[in-house]
């Protein structure tokens, strides 16, 4: 059953300053590529120790599953998770760039035209591929709405559009087993802990172009919050 309107609508609506800490004895620069020197001052004479900046990198462990049918259910999850996280990552970036440019139109008549003109162009260059979405793949997306945007599909659609069309394609798409109303809830549900998971693993391994989500997730608590949960069991 491929997915309807409701999700492709939300979705078409939508260096530092050098700073030297100073003592008696030592202060930081910082350099053009990102590395960092810090100077020590001793008894006149400058020595240089240098430090480059590195990214945080999560230690992942090697995936286990109870049985091969959870390690099939895991690899399908992956594959949907892959394919519609592109999406959520746009509708969060085209939402912000929107969200900005309007605060700079004063007219009503020339802000309407502006998000007219958004949704026109993200219609032409996605809508047909999300119309080929999946039941299953169409509430994923939904999830990772919410993990992007910080807002349900439905409060975008009910904010962009109107009260009375937010209900109507919810009331639509949960005739496919899709509610616009989900929100991504790591700690709480199994699946998005696991949607969590890939997105890490695949940030890591350059499959996913990583994007912050909209609200705080900390993976290794997230980890650690769902492996005492096993052992409780």
């Amino acid at each position: 059953m491929k997915i309807l309107a409701p999700i492709y609508i939300c979705l078409i609506i939508f260096g530092l300053n050098p700073l030297y800490g100073q003592t008696d004895t030592e202060y930081l620069k910082k350099r053009k590529d990102s590395s960092e020197v810090m100077y020590y001052i001793i008894e006149g004479d400058t020595v240089a120790r240098e430090m480059i900046d590195l990214d945080e990198v999560i230690l992942l462990d090697r995936l286990k599953f109870k049985s091969e049918q959870d390690r099939r259910r895991y690899l399908i999850l992956r594959r949907k998770t892959r394919k519609v996280y592109p999406y959520a990552k746009l509708a969060s970036e085209r939402l912000t760039t929107m969200t900005e440019r309007l605060k700079t139109i004063e007219k009503k008549r020339d802000r309407k035209i502006y998000t007219k003109r958004v949704q026109k162009y993200i219609e032409g260059e996605f809508s047909e591929k999300l119309k080929k979405l999946t039941h299953t793949e169409g509430q994923i997306l939904v999830k990772l709405i919410h993990r992007q945007t910080g807002r349900t599909a439905f409060d975008l659609v009910k904010e962009l559009r109107t009260g009375w069309r937010a209900f109507w394609y919810n009331t639509t798409a949960s005739l496919f087993e899709i509610s616009l109303k989900e929100e991504y809830r790591p700690f709480d549900v199994k699946e998005d802990y696991l949607i969590e998971d890939i997105l890490e693993r695949s940030f890591q391994e350059n499959i996913l172009e990583r994007q912050n989500p909209a609200f705080p997730i900390d993976y290794l608590d997230l980890k650690a919050h769902w492996n005492k949960k096993t052992v409780n069991k």
